[in-house]
């Protein structure tokens, strides 16, 4: 129990070795990426992160022809559980690993680098056609969405007076989504408490086309969705007690909207890149190139000095987290850098007390 907890609080390479026999915590070796034949690479996880990922192997496979990167997304505590059994190199993550995670990881011997790449403003919408609705408290949405919500509130003028009479639908992610827990968390106050009666999937494709498709539609997904189909949606502000915001890059940035602001990650079987430097040249560039990108795919980037502390954070193939294995909502990006700091400084006081 003692190693678990270990693990759990941002634990070391001496805390995994003692419960698997693993060469994960020797820093991934230089080599010529080109040199040979690339291994495939397998990456899975988060709808939210799949554009970022998905753009930064496109663009790494015309620079590197011998690249051989496959990605996909399945949610993330979809990827997780594949990650966790060793199926995949790299998953992608709406939220930070949870502590069942971190079991089910250290069950199997999977060491894993916890590398933030982006920040993301999860995104309310509705149809264009809904002219009453420009903003929702936090309490509306969790009478919305909370599960004693089933088979009752369907109406839009169930949830505010001034609402009209008109049928509601929901749409949202599907349950083994980071997104769906992280918008039961800030909700309803526990990442798997939603209703079941509406409309989810993993592919945020498939909420865009739901709340397109329906004049009493809502829904929700990652900003950079909204971005790309804005044309189509229409977003509401936010009210959590601080009056209404709505998404955007500099809501994010200046940390006024909240709870729905969060970062991405991307996750590294860390022995996988020990032991296969195509996937270690493809994680150089990926948090090289992951500022620009992001931004392109229509994320917040993250300030310069966490690229710089997550590369050297794989760099020396430090294992761990620097969250806690539980939902923790209303992380900004100070936060984050904060976080990213102390588990920086923890694992140097590790290292010199080796020594």
């Amino acid at each position: 129990m003692a190693t678990s907890l270990s693990i759990r609080l941002g634990f070391s390479c001496v805390a995994f070795a003692a419960i698997a026999t693993l060469s994960a915590c020797t820093p991934p070796q230089a080599t010529d990426p080109n040199a040979a034949a690339a291994k495939p690479i397998k990456v899975d996880g988060s709808s939210t992160v799949f554009p970022i990922s998905d753009a930064i192997a496109k663009e790494y496979g015309k620079t590197n022809t011998k690249a051989n990167i496959d990605v996909q997304f399945s949610g993330t505590s979809g990827g997780f559980k594949k990650f966790c059994a060793g199926e995949t190199d790299i998953s992608n993550a709406s939220r930070p690993i949870l502590t069942k995670e971190m079991d089910e990881c250290i069950k199997a011997g999977v060491g894993f680098i916890e590398l933030p790449v982006a920040f993301d403003a999860l995104t309310v919408v509705v149809n264009p056609q809904n002219t009453w609705a420009n903003d929702l408290t936090m309490a509306e949405l969790k009478k919305m969405w909370e599960p004693a919500a089933q088979g009752k509130v369907n109406n839009w003028k169930q949830i505010r007076a001034s609402f009209p009479d008109k049928p509601l639908k929901l749409f949202g992610a599907g349950n083994k989504s980071g997104t769906f827990d992280y918008f039961n968390e800030v909700t309803s106050g526990d990442p798997k408490a939603s209703r079941s009666d509406y409309s989810g999937s993993e592919d945020d494709a498939d909420t865009v086309r739901g709340v397109e498709g329906n004049a009493g539609a809502l829904g929700y997904f990652g900003f950079a969705y909204y971005e790309a189909n804005q044309n189509k949606l229409k977003a509401l502000a936010i009210d959590s007690g601080k009056g209404a915001v709505l998404p955007s890059r500099e809501t994010v940035e200046k940390a006024t909207y909240q709870p729905f602001s969060r970062p991405l990650f991307i996750y590294i079987n860390s022995k996988a890149a020990q032991e296969n430097p195509a996937l270690k040249a493809f994680v150089e560039y990926y948090l090289t190139h992951a500022g620009r990108v992001s931004k392109t795919a229509g994320y917040d980037p993250l300030p310069a000095d966490a690229y710089r502390l997550a590369t050297i954070q794989f760099t020396r193939g430090e294992i761990g987290t620097a969250f806690e294995g539980v939902p923790q909502p209303n992380v900004t990006i100070a936060e984050l850098l904060r976080r990213q700091a102390k588990f920086q400084l923890s694992e140097a006081e590790k290292a010199d007390a080796k020594k």
